[in-house]
């Protein structure tokens, strides 16, 4: 058994097309059965509607539908966790990433790896994004404390194995592009080229990118919270510095030496301006803190179809 799970918001054009692409590819997987799980976050299209009428006539697409919209990061790990096949795949409803790749994946999975997946090597999207996403897989690849994958968005398959574990941490809200690698074993890369979004438009905005950049951050590196002290100590020392430098000049130069309040002024902004950036950083490590204590659930399941 194939496990496919998509998360969809508002994609009432997207998931017809999607189905059938998948369902094309399955059939010619010899072996295998499949379930394709769509996760609606509350979607306020018509998207469990077009879902619900296929699925009347293919048990194989299953519907859960969300009580609200639970963000990007928890409904499709929750998505995951519902699945029961032998190996799961994550597929995005948007059709950029290309379900004929999973006869790729189930290849490669035969051949051993539990962990198979899409890396994209060229995207025909916009191409500020991309270089702005190079930029970011770079940041965090340096500073890491584990293994990052450059430009992998959570397109693959993961064996049943991996999954498992994936229940066992119980993170309420989970960086998933980094635990793929803290969990280890052997992995298969399969490069494609992302196509552009044809229908539709895109959910993402900056909150969304923002959270899940943050997110990237605070769970794979405590590089941001020793560079805040560092640049805190380094700073004390460079005002201590300047302060002493004054100091002597205005000794040796009393009459004529008029330093004026330009320096304060410029000082004042400047450590402000850092105070304030590294209090941000370090409410973004206490609000992942706050997170993980509530324990809450990823999401509230408003109804399911053909679950039985």
């Amino acid at each position: 058994m194939i496990s496919i799970v998509t998360p969809c918001y508002n994609e009432e054009a997207n998931v017809a097309f999607l189905i059938e692409r998948v369902k094309r590819v399955m059939t010619g997987i010899q072996g295998y059965s499949y379930e394709h799980i769509f996760i609606d976050n509350c979607s306020k299209d018509s998207t469990v509607r077009v879902l619900k009428t296929i699925a009347k006539d293919d048990p194989h697409v299953k519907i859960i539908v969300n009580s609200r919209n639970f963000g990007h990061i928890r409904s499709p790990f929750h998505g995951i966790l519902q699945a029961h096949g032998d190996a799961v795949v994550l597929l995005v409803a948007d059709l950029q990433d290309p379900p004929e790749l999973i006869s790729d994946f189930v290849e490669r999975w035969e051949r051993g790896c539990k962990v198979v997946i899409g890396v994209k090597k060229q995207s025909r999207e916009n191409r500020l994004m991309y270089a702005i996403r190079r930029l970011y897989y770079s940041i965090v690849k340096r500073i890491s404390e584990t293994e990052q994958i450059t430009n992998f968005t959570g397109f693959g398959l993961y064996d049943r194995v991996v999954v498992d574990i994936m229940r066992m941490m119980n993170d309420p809200y989970p960086y998933f592009r980094g635990l793929i690698t803290e969990i280890g074993f052997e992995r298969a890369e399969i490069p494609y080229v992302q196509p552009r979004r044809m229908r539709g438009k895109t959910k993402n905005n900056f909150y969304t990118l923002w959270d899940i950049a943050m997110l990237g951050f605070v769970n794979s590196s405590m590089v941001p919270l020793r560079l805040a002290s560092f640049t805190g100590f380094a700073g004390a020392v460079f005002s201590l510095l300047v302060a002493v430098s004054y100091l002597v000049y205005k000794l040796i130069k009393w009459n004529s030496f008029n330093p004026g309040i330009a320096p304060l002024v410029i000082g004042l902004f400047f450590f402000g301006a850092v105070q304030m950036f590294f209090i941000g950083m370090i409410g973004e490590y206490v609000g992942a803190i706050y997170t993980q204590v509530k324990k809450r659930p990823h999401v509230v399941e408003k109804e399911r179809v053909n679950f039985d």
